[in-house]
């Protein structure tokens, strides 16, 4: 039987059950935050697994204060990220260098990674996810990729798959920071299917106990449980090509301002994110699309290094952090202030690799 996550036991519980390998995140008081532990889990498990052929594939899901499921992944451990990079812990450096390592394992694992994709999906959570062959949504589901909020960017590969998002969507949910749910997750390909979230417990002991014959099977017993789910976004996608695919941040905040209620309220929503970091992520988006997954990976470590050491003593991410999470007065301090006072030289610097290729951290990854 599965082990009941509970408070004494490991943040990351992994264990071979049948021919898979089955991950659960059992860190629900942080919603299964990312730590630098327990990415270090992740990756040395899903290496061993990746190298054993008796292991067909891997699932992973995470727990909340009741029980499995409920909550996938907030994201990274912010409160780390802050006192990390107030304080010059070097372990800052570590944790995105080894967050990415993993996204990128994930991408390339050759073997199926079903993600149970139940309740908050956010940030480091969609790394962790959106690599799988098989992305399982619910109606519970909040997926984002909320960092313009903190200061920070859509990263763990975020600017490749929002990238590949259907028209202007990449550039609307990185800029923004908006939920979506299990509809609009699949309509954008951001998810392959969804299922009842009452079903969750079920499939995942059918994938447990079935003596698969190959990948095939496995994979069709998963899809043979997804239901159809509707977007509740349709009725604003050609508004949002229109808006989102504007050359630069004023123009696209011009565009939405101009537009319906719906767009407006986006429009509101842009002038509360760091003015600075929205420049440097509609940025990321476009070179991103152009971009393997790699490359990307690459392109955003330079880009988290800026974000903690190009300005010292001005880290929008520092600052965003400790507005949301640490002091939760919810009033950054951006700098600059507005949209309008960034100048082209400010975002461009974070697009220079601190790095000679050859010992760039990521440097061994290809593809």
């Amino acid at each position: 039987m599965t082990p009941t996550p509970s408070a004494d036991m490991s943040d990351v519980i992994a264990e071979v059950r049948g021919k898979l390998g089955m991950i659960t995140l059992n860190r629900p008081k942080a919603l299964n935050a990312l730590s630098l532990g327990m990415v270090r889990d992740l990756l040395g498990t899903l290496l061993a697994w990746q190298k054993d052929d008796s292991i067909l594939g891997v699932a992973i899901r995470g727990s909340n204060k009741e029980g499995v499921f409920g909550a996938f992944c907030a994201g990274g451990d912010i409160r780390f990220l802050h006192a990390a990079g107030s304080s010059g812990n070097p372990q800052l450096e570590d944790f995105f260098t080894e967050e990415y390592a993993l996204n990128h394992l994930i991408h390339s694992f050759g073997k199926p990674y079903i993600a149970f994709m139940d309740g908050i999906v956010m940030g480091g959570g969609m790394g962790i996810s959106q690599g799988g062959s098989l992305r399982i949504v619910t109606e519970r589901t909040k997926m984002a990729m909320p960092e313009t909020a903190i200061g920070l960017f859509p990263d763990v590969g975020g600017g490749y798959f929002l990238s590949r998002c259907p028209g202007a969507v990449g550039e609307w949910l990185a800029l923004s920071g908006d939920t979506i749910g299990a509809g609009d997750a699949l309509a954008f390909g951001l998810a392959d299917g969804c299922i009842p979230a009452a079903q969750q417990a079920d499939l995942w002991e059918t994938l447990a106990t079935t003596d698969f014959a190959n990948v095939e099977a496995l994979n069709a017993v998963v899809r043979s449980r997804f239901v159809s789910a509707e977007s509740k976004v349709a009725a604003h996608r050609a508004e949002i090509d229109t808006c989102f695919s504007q050359p630069t941040v004023a123009a696209v905040v011009q565009a939405l301002q101009a537009g319906s209620d719906w767009a407006q309220t986006e429009a509101a929503t842009l002038r509360k994110r760091s003015p600075l970091m929205l420049h440097v992520v509609l940025e990321q988006i476009r070179r991103a699309r152009q971009m393997n997954l790699a490359e990307d990976l690459r392109m955003e470590r330079d880009m988290v290094r800026h974000c903690f050491y190009l300005r010292p003593g001005r880290s929008e991410t520092v600052e965003g952090i400790r507005a949301l999470a640490v002091d939760k007065d919810h009033s950054p301090r951006w700098n600059p202030a507005s949209i309008e006072e960034v100048s082209d030289a400010e975002w461009q610097a974070f697009f220079d690799s601190p790095w000679p290729a050859h010992s760039h951290p990521l440097a061994a990854l290809q593809g």
